[in-house]
């Protein structure tokens, strides 16, 4: 019998869309994330289901419709900060909260998007050191 999954274990694809659409309700409402997104948010919902359901476990779509990930490249054109990195942080951990995502799984998955919204980062504004 073979271990499950993340995906499989939080509850696939119900979960996994319940994660997306609280944590892009908390993106609308964050002021220093909301202007990195384009106006509406359909298309980065469908690319982020299936980048997290690849990620975790789950079926390959990801790969399936757009190819390999690239995630720092994709994410290049945009200025992200370690601010912003923590701000995508606080409002993954909340919608994971909203998704009655179980403690365990919720601890794995922030470690592993931890290191992936910190090697997002690409820049350093002045205004962080200014402390703004």
């Amino acid at each position: 019998m073979s271990a499950l999954t993340v995906y499989e274990a939080i509850g696939g694809e119900a979960t996994m869309r319940k994660l997306v659409e609280s944590f892009y309700d908390k993106v609308a409402a964050d002021t220093l994330l909301r202007p990195l997104f384009p106006p509406t948010f359909d298309e980065v919902k469908e690319r982020q289901f299936w980048f997290l359901t690849q990620l975790f476990g789950g079926p390959r779509l990801y790969t399936e419709r757009r190819g390999q990930p690239m995630l720092r490249a994709r994410h290049l054109p945009f200025p992200i900060t370690t601010r912003h990195a923590q701000a995508w942080l606080r409002c993954m951990a909340s919608a994971m909260a909203d998704a009655d995502i179980p403690t365990p799984a919720r601890e794995a998955m922030l470690q592993r998007l931890t290191a992936t919204a910190y090697h997002m980062v690409n820049t350093e504004l002045e205004e962080e050191h200014k402390g703004i």
